[in-house]
Order: C-alpha cells, then structure tokens, then sequence
C-alpha cells in the first residue's frame, strides 16, 4: 500500500471560489452575518472535480489512498475576524467530507483549523473535535503564521498553542505544520514563504522543550523539512552549541517529514540524511508545482518515481515510507484504513 499524507483539494468546483469571495465582500462591508448561505455544490461537480484530476494521477502512479485536507492558499487566516475563518473552515471541511464519502478508498480526511490572528488556538477545538468525532478525520494542518507571511504569533513551543496541542493529543490526531498564502511581498507564497515557514517551524520546535510537556504530540513538516535535510549539519551544530540533547532524542521522536521533494537529487538528500522512520510518502500532487520536469519527461511531483529509484533502501524501508510511517504517526488511520477494506 502507497499513503499519500500531503494531498490538498486544489481542484474543488470554482462555487466555493465564489463562496469565499462573497463572504470576505460581506465582510469588508460589515454585513452581519458574514456571508452564511449554503454552499451549492452536486455530488456530480465533485466527481468531475476529482476523477479526471487526483484520482487519475493515483491510478497512473500506482498510490493507493490520500490524505486530503482543504486547499492551503485557501485557508487565507489573515482574512476577516475569528467568526469569518470559523463558518469558511466549516465550510471547507465538510466538502473535504463529502470527497471522502463518496471515495472512501482514495480519501482520508484532513482539516483545516479556524485560526485567525492574535486569537486563542482554544478557538480551533471545537471544528477539530467535530471532525475527528463527526467526519472521520485523522489529522489536522496547523498554520504557524495566520498573519500571511508577517509571523506575529508567538513560537510554537510558546504556550499560546498548548490548547490546541492537549486536544491533539487527546484526540490523538497530529498535525501538519501548514501556512498558508503570503500578504508580505517579500516572501512567494509557494517558492519562499512555505519553505522559510518549514524550517522555521523545525527550529522553533528545535529551540523549545515542548515534547517535555506533550511527549506524544506529533507534527508532520512538509515539502521534505525545508532546508533543514539541506543544513542538518547546521542543525546539529546549533543544538549541540546550545547544549541540547541529540536532535534524534530531542525532536525526532515527534517530527517527521515528507517526502514532496521535486527532483531525484533532493529526493536522495532527503533519504540519505533523516532517518527511514521519519519519513512518510507524500506529493501534494496537483500542488504547487504542476508540470513535467523537461529534463526528465516525468512531472516533478511524481515522487514515487524519486523513492523507487532511491538504491539505499531495502523492501522493509521503503514499506516504511510508503505505508507503515503513517501508520504510525497517524493513530486513527489503522482503524479507518481497515473500516473501508483497504488493509
């Protein structure tokens, strides 16, 4: 079996498009309530949205089932108040629900959190146990900046977010650690702010003693860790300067990473340099980068195409990349995997 944890809904019918344009219109025109008609999309909308998009890319790639969550640009925190970002969360993950309803045996559902600047992640708790209680789902993503690329939230080891992390860990659900679009000029959202937020996330987590307090909180850091694979040589080096505990001991037992790197030589990297265990599958397929590579003739988010051809690791490792890593740092995807007969 081949687990894709980082896949986002980036095809969804343009009504949900709409939707949020009117909603963010009603704002700005301090309408009461924000915006709060139904969403009008058909089972039929969906089915065209996905079929001929990520469920035709699984079938010619050979992966078996993803983990689907709302689309990250989409998740704009920074737009509207606390109420605004609680009815579009909703919003979109119930149609994260209905894809995963209607396509069992390719989705899994992920969500996406109500956060908004300066407001308590306890404000995100209620939308999460819903979707883990009600829909199913088995993981949230979890934005360090809902600024949009100006990081006014304190680090995520401060205790700020520790409400959300006890309901994780309650819940026994991890997160991906996921921003979301960039307002700051400097920083591309997908090129510059995505990549600066991993490895900002890394060493914050790095810099902190949060697993102290929360020995099983698990965050999953996406598009291969950032630079951190790239300078884990600096990291080790700053830890040690730092006289913290081996990186293996002090954070690796809780962060993980996968595997949306776009090219072999960084695929490479990314399996040389962290441990096998830490690594889960992943191509945010119909992402961020969505054309053929002209150097290969294959597109640069086939990344099965990059593990397989990886020669350093063994049947059992690379199970432990494609399947078992998940597994395991998804505690409710045994279950669920197994109540749709995939396993």
């Amino acid at each position: 079996m081949i687990i894709d944890c980082h896949g986002h809904y980036t095809t969804a019918p343009k009504a949900l498009e709409d939707w949020r344009k009117q909603q963010i219109a009603a704002y700005d025109a301090n309408l009461q309530p924000h915006f709060g008609s139904a969403l009008k999309i058909s089972d039929d909308e969906i089915r065209d949205s996905v079929e001929q998009a990520q469920i035709k890319i699984q079938r010619e790639r050979g992966t078996d089932v993803t983990l689907f969550s709302p689309r990250a640009s989409f998740m704009a925190h920074h737009i509207g108040n606390a109420q605004v970002s609680e009815r579009w969360a909703a919003i979109c993950n119930e149609l994260i629900h209905r894809v995963a309803t209607l396509y069992p045996k390719n989705f899994i559902g992920t969500c996406m959190l109500p956060q908004s600047p300066g407001v308590s992640p306890a404000n995100c708790i209620a939308e999460l146990r819903r979707c883990v209680n009600e829909y199913g789902f088995v993981a949230c993503n979890l934005n360090p900046d809902p600024s949009g690329g100006h990081w006014r939230e304190p680090p995520l080891t401060d205790r700020h977010w520790y409400p959300i992390y006890e309901a994780m860990v309650e819940l026994d659900v991890p997160a991906m650690i996921h921003v979301s679009t960039s307002c700051n000029a400097c920083f591309h959202t997908t090129g510059a702010h995505y990549l600066n937020a991993d490895t900002t996330a890394f060493m914050q987590l790095m810099t902190g003693n949060l697993f102290r307090d929360f020995p099983t909180l698990k965050f999953i850091i996406p598009h291969g860790g950032g630079a951190v694979p790239y300078h884990w040589g600096r990291f080790r080096g700053l830890a040690q300067d730092m006289k913290l505990p081996p990186l293996s001991e002090h954070v690796l037992n809780n962060v993980f990473f996968d595997t949306c790197v776009y090219h072999q030589p960084g695929m490479d990297l990314l399996l040389k340099v962290m441990p096998v265990s830490n690594i889960l599958f992943a191509s945010e397929m119909v992402g961020a980068v969505r054309g053929i590579d002209p150097e290969t003739g294959h597109y640069f988010d086939d990344t099965r195409r990059y593990v397989d051809a990886f020669p350093g690791l063994n049947a059992e490792q690379k199970a432990m990349v494609f399947s078992e890593n998940a597994k395991r740092v998804f505690p409710r995807l045994n279950s669920v995997l197994t109540a749709r007969g995939l396993q």
